[in-house]
């Protein structure tokens, strides 16, 4: 099983901003902590908003925000939405195979797909971003922790977080 880059880059999406809290993230943000290209990120924003799974704000002071709490964002609700296709093999599609009639792979597969989809499911987004897990992940990310109260606001993040396009 391998999932395209648009999944890949929902969840990478998905964990950014969870690893954010409260705060607002952006496309370029996104982008700037993986790696990754921005106008690769603009459909999987688009999509991972039209899902319900992140809230976006257009214009000055607009961003990006989780849809819902990271333990109702189930990994395996987000792999089935975004990946256009999880058919390991043709004839899942209904191609025509010469063996249909005696064939024992279909059935063998499509087993192994439910137990991997059944692994997504028993994890949230929430466990991914465990701190317990190991490295702190919003440092690596970039993301400076939470300001205290008396902290500015301005300290808040080491790249500033642009808006959404």
């Amino acid at each position: 099983m391998r999932l395209t880059r648009f999944t890949d880059y929902g969840l990478r999406t998905l964990i950014y901003l969870g690893s954010l809290g409260p705060r607002q993230g952006s496309i370029a943000g996104v982008a700037a902590a993986y790696g990754i290209s921005e106008h690769h990120l603009v459909k999987v924003v688009h999509q991972l908003g039209r899902l319900g799974l992140i809230r976006t704000t257009r214009g000055r002071g607009g961003g990006l925000l989780l849809g819902r709490p990271a333990d109702q964002i189930r990994v395996g609700d987000v792999v089935r939405a975004m990946e256009e296709d999880l058919a390991l093999v043709p004839c899942f599609a209904g191609a025509a195979c010469a063996i249909t009639p005696a064939c024992r792979l279909k059935g063998v597969l499509n087993e192994a797909l439910a137990a991997f989809l059944a692994v997504l499911d028993r994890h949230t987004l929430a466990d991914l971003l465990e701190p317990n897990a190991g490295p702190d992940l919003a440092a690596l990310l970039g993301i400076d922790p939470m300001p205290s109260i008396d902290e500015p606001a301005s300290r808040m993040l080491r790249r500033p977080v642009d808006p959404v396009r």
